[in-house]
């Protein structure tokens, strides 16, 4: 038996660790891994930056992100989609896009997996609105249901045709029955 204490590890310590595959999260002095997506998950998170990115990005209007590291407020998520708005995103002096960003996105989108608690999931996506997210979005495919946060007011649950509500600066429409009839393809 040993009378060792460890301590937590900094952000900073964390940062430095290698990267895991299904990634790992940085969450109040804890490494959380993220299950690995599955089906269901990649569909809705490639279409969902196919679509953002087809109305965003040719205009610089902003970027979805699949599975960008986050780092900011004392925690290191890793949201499924992390939309930035263009003039936030910190382009290197040839025009590449950074590889760290160290501040929320203004519109974080989370798919529930199966293996996931729904609570810590949600918790990640309070964090982004408290630090400054515009815009959070929770998928449950299961329900067929988003739970959509807004700063400073209380969630919103859309199902069926429902109209979901995105950055204004992002000229798309979208309902719940739409993202969810993405996961048809057969």
């Amino acid at each position: 038996m040993s009378d060792t204490i460890t301590k937590p590890l900094s952000l900073q310590e964390f940062l430095k660790l290698p990267e895991t595959n299904p990634a790992s999260e940085y969450i109040n002095g804890e490494i959380v891994q993220k299950p690995m997506p599955k089906g269901r998950h990649s569909r809705l998170q490639c279409k969902l930056c196919a679509v953002i990115n087809q109305v965003a990005e040719e205009k610089k209007i902003a970027y979805a992100f699949p599975e960008l590291r986050c780092s900011f407020g004392e925690r290191s998520i890793v949201p499924d989609v992390a939309v930035f708005q263009w003039r936030r995103i910190s382009f290197a002096i040839d025009g590449e896009v950074p590889d760290n960003f160290e501040i929320p996105p203004d519109w974080t989108i989370e798919i529930l997996s199966p293996e996931q608690k729904p609570n810590k999931v949600i918790g990640n996506i309070l964090h982004c609105l408290k630090y400054g997210s515009r815009l959070g979005w929770f998928l449950d495919p299961d329900d067929l249901s988003i739970l959509v946060f807004l700063p400073e007011r209380q969630p919103l649950l859309i199902q069926g045709k429902g109209s979901l509500p995105v950055l204004p600066e992002i000229e798309i429409e979208l309902t719940a029955e739409q993202v969810f009839g993405w996961l048809k393809m057969g």
